[in-house]
């Protein structure tokens, strides 16, 4: 039996803690926070999206960077072994539109509530309250912590599972890379990521609020395509969100430039013929009407005042006045309304951090450091990211179950 202490009471901290006891290990956790699990609590809206019910090519496939590394931890602890741990535990799960994972009850806190049961279950020492300002290591060897209180805790391993720097009020403050880097570990440039994006055009903000549902989107670096995407978005008085917004963020990150547009297709399944038809079966039972009263059939109410200004067609103008290359232009507009990206959002809105404790370093079939024994690395702190889904849920349910795994 070793001690082992786990630094950091998030998802990936949390389950390693509790495979770590289950192996016969006396573990201690020490979260800076006065709770566990402060950021998984807000995680999916506060339903907390654990993981996506996809196959294992299409969970590879959503991870942006370093998928290879991942291999042994994805393999060792999966999405499906993800659900039946958690089904175990006594918490009942759903699927939902793209093979995300919810808690039944859509409570993040039910997903809190089963760990921290089992933890106190298994025993394990859970000392909240509690950060670790520093890592004790002798010839390149775990040996202890230090906490902020003055207290120093001796052990045999140390799984370090303090997350990113996203939505730094719940305790990620970027404290794992402070410890890395003490140890000679190399840390990647850190952006935010999975982030609303902002926009120039100040048609945006009559939007506020709008959600589309079923509409296409493409990224473009001037004529070069850097993401395309189907689902939902979200307007907001800065710029656009939702789901295949947070996605497209993480393509932007490294090649942001003022050239960045984004373009939105309103009407997916139609062509431009098809959707030409479309309009001239609304205008022929609106003929009588002027053209601001002929789109209620075809667009939310809150997006006819900007497209009608965007196609350049007078708003009071009889339908049976409108010319073809006025339609044209009405078509055009619905399968390509644009906007200018011109920044991200910040870190307190970033869902994950781009970037981190660089996994050349790392042990990719036990978690542990390559430089310093008995030090393993966890989750968001390492240089591992995903897109939106349950994704990045699951690389820290699967690193944390694979560190606390490996402790012998």
């Amino acid at each position: 039996m070793k001690k082992v202490i786990v630094v950091g009471g998030g998802p990936a901290g949390m389950v390693s803690a509790i495979i770590a006891a289950r192996n016969g290990h006396r573990v201690v956790l020490c979260e800076k926070n006065n709770k566990l699990g402060k950021k998984l609590f807000i995680t999916g809206k506060g339903r907390c999206n654990i993981t996506n019910d996809c196959d294992m090519d299409h969970l590879f496939g959503q991870v942006i960077t370093n998928s290879k590394f991942l291999y042994s931890a994805f393999y060792t602890f999966s999405n499906d072994a993800t659900i039946q741990f958690f089904n175990e535990l006594g918490l009942k799960t759903k699927v939902e539109r793209g093979n995300r994972v919810f808690p039944e009850s859509d409570k993040s806190s039910d997903v809190i509530k089963v760990l921290e049961k089992e933890l106190n279950k298994l025993g394990v020492e859970i000392l909240l309250d509690s950060e670790v300002i520093s890592i004790i290591q002798e010839k390149n060897r775990f040996k202890g912590i230090c906490l902020k209180n003055n207290t120093t805790i001796y052990g045999d391993a140390v799984i370090i599972g303090t997350g990113g720097l996203s939505y730094a009020p719940t305790g990620s403050t970027g404290d794992g890379f402070k410890f890395a880097k003490t140890m000679g570990h190399y840390i990647t440039k850190t952006s935010p990521s999975l982030v609303p994006l902002v926009t120039k055009e100040n048609w945006i903000k009559d939007l506020q609020g709008l959600s589309l549902k079923n509409v296409k989107i493409t990224i473009n670096d001037g004529d070069n395509k850097l993401y395309e995407d189907f689902g939902e978005m979200l307007f907001t008085h800065f710029g656009v969100s939702g789901p295949i917004i947070l996605s497209a963020s993480r393509f932007i990150l490294p090649k942001f430039n003022k050239n960045i547009t984004l373009s939105i297709d309103l009407k997916p399944g139609l062509n431009e013929n098809e959707l030409d038809k479309r309009i001239l079966k609304d205008f022929d039972k609106y003929q009588k009407k002027q053209f601001k009263n002929t789109l209620d059939d075809l667009l939310p109410k809150k997006l006819i005042p900007v497209i009608i200004k965007l196609s350049n067609i007078p708003e009071d103008k009889k339908i049976s006045e409108i010319t073809k290359e006025e339609r044209n232009n009405l078509v055009k507009t619905l399968k390509a309304l644009t906007c200018h990206i011109i920044d991200l959002r910040g870190y307190n809105e970033a869902i994950i951090t781009y970037g981190g404790i660089d996994v050349k370093d790392i042990d990719p079939h036990t978690m542990e450091s390559k430089l310093v024994s008995g030090v393993y690395f966890v989750g968001e702190v390492l240089d591992l990211d995903a897109l939106t889904g349950g994704f990045n849920l699951q690389i820290a349910w699967s690193t944390g179950y694979l560190a606390g795994l490996s402790i012998n």
